[in-house]
């Protein structure tokens, strides 16, 4: 059975809590001793999940020298995305009126983790990726999204446009981000049915990307000030702008 480590105090912590039965061990650097690994190896004592000290350089070494804070899991791997054939099923299961992000070749995966991890916050029914030109679920992905990695589905796409026209039959809405639209995204009505699509880290939104789209949408920047925001900075902006325009209070 084929198994991957991931690593950081969120992404092992959130494995333990969500997905217990697929850790097969925690290893843990011998001298580190304080409350937030201690709070770590109490939840795996409670999943039955043995605890292993090692030295830092064999840690380092299973990591490529990542930032591992010390401690690194073993996981057995099992599919972490949902297919394009999933994903009607899991919106069908979805109450109230959708809320979706729509990744359009986001490759970087500390980029990918952290619009997870908006998209968590922001109470995002699913991600939706395509299956080139993206980041994987790998064990920087993880760590960077802070468990929201086992919170949101994230569904992979062969063909992303063919995916919009899809959620636009079943009466979604796709506001598309591009930093030239005439529209601001404070003009759009975000309470129906919404997937909010945003572009790559360089090139943005793909040409059948945009043309699949119901309306594009900028964020007002000052005068002067940057051009462009950071993909998850965007897509944080435009969640949150549905979150308060849905009137969620918690």
């Amino acid at each position: 059975m084929a198994e991957e480590l991931i690593h950081g105090l969120h992404a092992i912590a959130a494995a333990l809590e969500y997905e217990p039965e697929q850790v097969r061990g925690l290893w843990v650097e011998r001298q580190r001793r304080d409350g937030r690994i201690q709070a770590l190896l109490d939840q795996a004592s409670r999943q039955g999940v043995a605890v292993h000290p090692t030295d830092r350089v064999e840690l380092d070494r299973w990591t490529g020298g990542a930032r591992h804070q010390g401690v690194v899991a073993r996981l057995t791997v099992r599919q972490r995305t949902h297919s394009e054939a999933d994903l009607l099923t899991l919106l069908a299961a979805a109450e109230g009126p959708l809320l979706l992000l729509v990744l359009d070749g986001v490759q970087d995966p500390h980029n990918f983790g952290a619009c997870l991890r908006s998209a968590a916050a922001a109470g995002v029914h699913a991600v939706i990726a395509p299956a080139d030109r993206s980041a994987s679920l790998n064990a920087t992905v993880r760590k960077v999204a802070c468990g929201a990695a086992e919170i949101v589905p994230v569904v992979t796409v062969t063909n992303l446009a063919r995916a919009l026209r899809a959620l636009q039959e079943q009466g979604v809405w796709i506001v598309g981000a591009a930093g030239a639209a005439a529209d601001s995204l404070y003009d759009v009505d975000f309470t129906p049915s919404t997937a909010i699509v945003l572009g790559g880290e360089e090139k943005g939104l793909r040409r059948l990307t945009r043309e699949a789209c119901d309306r594009l949408a900028r964020i007002p920047m000052a005068e002067g000030g940057v051009e462009s925001l950071n993909v998850s900075v965007a897509a944080g902006i435009f969640l949150f702008e549905a979150r308060r325009q849905r009137g969620t209070s918690n």
